[in-house]
């Protein structure tokens, strides 16, 4: 199979996952094998959302809308445009994903495919109803796709090389566990802001697509923010609280009155609206419903800070504070060349 076959079969997805990113979802004429599932993926997204409450329509519309403006054929060109896929010699790769927000392990899928490889998924059973449907999917719009894709649920065998992302108890395991294999493992990360005090109310209704979509479940989702000395948190407050919905979500709302009630038995000295809270810590990985906070008097003293700490973060997000930062509200729209944790997972299985 070219590499051409490949792109083309992925823009087909793109273009089949485009009918489900709106409210309304409605069924486009010219999708390839469109009624052979169309109908099938609307029963899987209701599988989906019955068997994890975070997995909401509207996040899930959000992560295909997201996926559907990826998987453009421009997109595709851009982000392999520099590499030799033509020849590849074909590999096994495991990949075992985390199941965190819907299709959180996408990328690594179609890295490994579109490069050339063989994928073996091991799932998250937080996430486990979607990505074989599309691989199903795949399979019908590229017939050389079959017997590329495998899924299993037991332990993973007869693999040349493996992507394994978990918790940081979990990847201590895959090291060891995976030694002796090519292997990207990945651990818990978390990603912050830095504020000036200068920001834009638009900037910081922006910022709180970055903290809130998810529920903050992502590792791109901002968990802490870094503030002048003497800031004020009025305007925050007053950006964030069009979010102020999220609190009739079950599940939020039992995390929220949890880690309140800890905070005031504690007699932590929190800042709160009603569906929200922010806590002075100097931790990155804040609860649900949580923000920390951390003031900061010099820029340059950041910085270093925030450069021996890159380990423990995946985005920085802020305006002309430091290189590779992000865009407020732009953690939760990667392009297909921002890999995680900063390691090209493209040159990662051209070497193996």
């Amino acid at each position: 199979m070219q590499l051409q076959q490949r792109i083309n079969a992925f823009v087909k997805l793109g273009a089949f996952l485009g009918q489900f990113s709106n409210v309304n979802i409605q069924k486009h004429e010219n999708i390839e094998c469109n009624d052979l599932f169309f109908d099938g993926f609307k029963h899987q997204l209701k599988l989906a959302e019955e068997h994890n409450g975070w997995f909401t329509p509207e996040n899930m519309r959000f992560a295909l809308q997201g996926w559907s403006e990826s998987l453009t054929k421009a997109n595709l060109n851009t982000w392999l445009q520099s590499y030799n896929l033509e020849n590849i010699q074909p590999k096994k790769v495991a990949i075992i994903m985390a199941g965190n927000i819907p299709l959180v392990g996408f990328h690594d899928f179609l890295t490994v495919l579109i490069t050339g490889h063989e994928v073996l998924v091991k799932q998250s059973s937080n996430d486990k109803h979607l990505l074989p449907y599309l691989a199903k999917y795949l399979e019908h719009v590229e017939p050389n796709f079959k017997g590329k894709i495998g899924f299993t649920e037991e332990k993973l065998e007869d693999f040349d090389a493996v992507i394994a992302t978990g918790s940081n108890n979990t990847a201590r395991y895959f090291e060891y566990y995976f030694r002796g294999k090519p292997a990207i493992i990945r651990n818990n990360r978390n990603s912050v802001a830095v504020l000036s005090g200068n920001e834009t109310h638009e900037e910081l209704i922006n910022l709180s697509e970055d903290i809130f979509r998810y529920y903050g479940l992502g590792c791109r989702n901002v968990s802490k923010l870094f503030v002048p000395k003497g800031y004020s948190f009025d305007t925050f407050f007053e950006a964030m609280y069009h979010w102020h919905p999220i609190i009739e979500k079950a599940k939020y709302a039992n995390n929220y009155d949890y880690n309140k009630a800890v905070y005031l038995m504690s007699e932590f000295d929190i800042l709160e609206n009603g569906f929200f809270m922010i806590k002075e810590d100097e931790s990155y990985a804040s609860p649900i419903a949580t923000l920390f906070y951390e003031f900061y008097d010099d820029k340059n003293e950041l910085k270093e800070k925030l450069k021996t700490d890159k380990e423990l973060i995946q985005c920085i997000v802020s305006n002309g504070f430091i290189e590779n930062e992000i865009a407020f509200g732009a953690t939760q729209k990667p392009k297909l060349w921002d890999y995680a944790d900063s390691v090209n997972s493209v040159e990662f299985l051209l070497a193996i």
